[in-house]
Formats: structure tokens, C-alpha cells, sequence
């Protein structure tokens, strides 16, 4: 159910039943090349919640809406892109969290599709820990690496990021197909410094597109198969925990 269709006696009800979970999606306004909208991660994180509230049951779960705005200094200087320093995001989730407790929810998983919110997450769970009644998870992607390996062909100019590339725009293709122009899909040769593990280096130091990767190598039946290895093990993870 999506959480603002809730009236006040609902709400009050609802959310303190046995059982319940409340989904946070986190995405982010940033570039993506010119065959992903801006909003390409808020599109992933609300169709990724929608797919983990199918799996628990409706009655189970609380969708909230998107936290539309995230931590995207790599691109933050690219015209369209909207950066919001990590700190702040931390804080503004943690009062989410807050106000959630204090409506009785025993638990929430915030359903991350940009990788740069994810210390941001980890920061508010931290703070929360001990503080908070509630059980708190994050999710970016769990479970997708091994079925990545699997099914994707290009070459990854990165082991841990990816960006609208054959990943992401499969992602797209199978969640969010209305939003892909795939005319407009490109394939890009990326090469990080040398020092950008151990240094601050902007991704728009050294990308003129921001595609990272082959574009075109993307298909729905990919991001199918690797989202519903996403899905599967969220929902584990949250069963578990019951």
C-alpha cells in the first residue's frame, strides 16, 4: 500500500500491526547520458519497492514516496544534476526514521538505487541504533553482482560502480521501458585515474558523457533476471527478520 493513501485512523492502525514494514525508495536527480531521464534512480527505487511489496504482501508493507534527491558529488557539477551533501541526507533520513518511530513502526528498509546514498544510509542506521525502537535495513542492490556476471557481456571500466550502462539501462528497459530511448544509446571507453581510489576525482574530470560503459549491450531480459535476483534475496533478508 502506498503509505500517503493512508488516513489518520488508518495510519494509526496500520502501521503498528504485526508484521508491518515500511519501504523507503532513495534515488537521486542526476545525468545518465542522453537515453535516461534525471530521475532514472527515484524511476529504479520506486518500481524495486513496488516488486518487494508484490513479494511480502500488500498488507504487510507501507510504500513511501521517493526521497528524489541524493548524494551525486561525482556528477554534481554536470548541468541537471541536483547534489545534496551527504551529511544533510543523513540527517533528513534519520528524521524519516524518527518520525516513523514515533507512528510505531518496528521496522524500515529503505530501497537504495544510487550507490552514493548508501554511506548516508549507514550513517542514519548508526545513529538510529540504540536510539530507535525500530529495526532498520538498507538495500543497494543485493544479490546482483553474481547474476551480473552472468548474464552481462561488456567490459565494466569500474568492479564496484556502474551508471547507465548495460546494467542500469537493462534496469531501465525491464522496469521503467516508457522511460529509454535506446536511439540515443551509446557505447563509452572510460579509464579512471590511477589515483581515484586514494584521491576526490569527479567523474566529470575524465567523462564527456555520463555513460559508464556500453549502453547498447543492454536488454530487458537482463535487468529481469538480475532484479529478480534483487528482489528474492530483499525479500529473504526481510523474512528472516521476522
Amino acid at each position: 500500500m502506498k503509505y500517503n493513501d493512508l488516513n489518520q485512523e488508518r495510519a494509526q492502525k496500520y502501521l503498528q500491526s504485526d508484521g508491518m514494514t515500511v519501504l523507503l525508495p532513495t534515488g537521486a536527480i542526476e545525468v545518465h547520458g542522453n537515453h535516461l531521464p534525471l530521475d532514472t534512480d527515484c524511476c529504479l527505487a520506486d518500481a524495486l519497492a513496488a516488486k518487494v511489496e508484490e513479494k511480502l504482501g500488500v498488507d504487510r508493507c507501507a510504500v513511501l514516496p521517493c526521497v528524489p534527491y541524493g548524494q551525486v558529488w561525482s556528477l554534481g557539477d554536470v548541468p541537471g544534476s541536483i547534489h545534496v551533501d551527504g551529511q544533510v541526507l543523513a540527517e533528513y533520513l534519520y528524521e524519516i526514521a524518527k518520525s516513523l518511530d514515533r507512528s510505531g513502526v518496528s521496522r524500515l528498509a529503505v530501497i537504495n538505487t544510487h550507490v552514493g546514498n548508501s554511506a548516508a544510509a549507514k550513517t542514519m542506521m548508526r545513529k538510529a541504533a540504540g536510539v530507535l525502537g525500530m529495526k532498520i535495513y538498507q538495500f543497494t542492490y543485493p544479490g546482483a553482482n553474481e547474476m551480473i556476471e552472468k548474464v552481462c557481456t561488456s567490459e565494466r571500466p569500474h568492479n564496484v560502480y556502474f551508471h547507465a550502462d548495460e546494467i542500469e539501462t537493462s534496469y531501465m528497459l525491464y522496469l521503467c521501458p516508457d522511460r529509454v530511448d535506446m536511439q540515443k544509446a551509446v557505447s563509452r571507453k572510460v579509464t579512471f585515474p590511477k589515483d581515484y581510489e586514494y584521491s576526490a576525482v569527479r567523474w566529470s574530470e575524465f567523462m564527456d558523457t555520463a555513460v559508464l560503459g556500453d549502453a547498447t549491450a543492454a536488454t530487458a531480459e537482463k535487468g529481469r533476471r538480475i532484479i529478480d535476483a534483487v528482489v528474492e534475496t530483499i525479500v529473504s533478508i526481510l523474512k528472516d527478520g521476522d
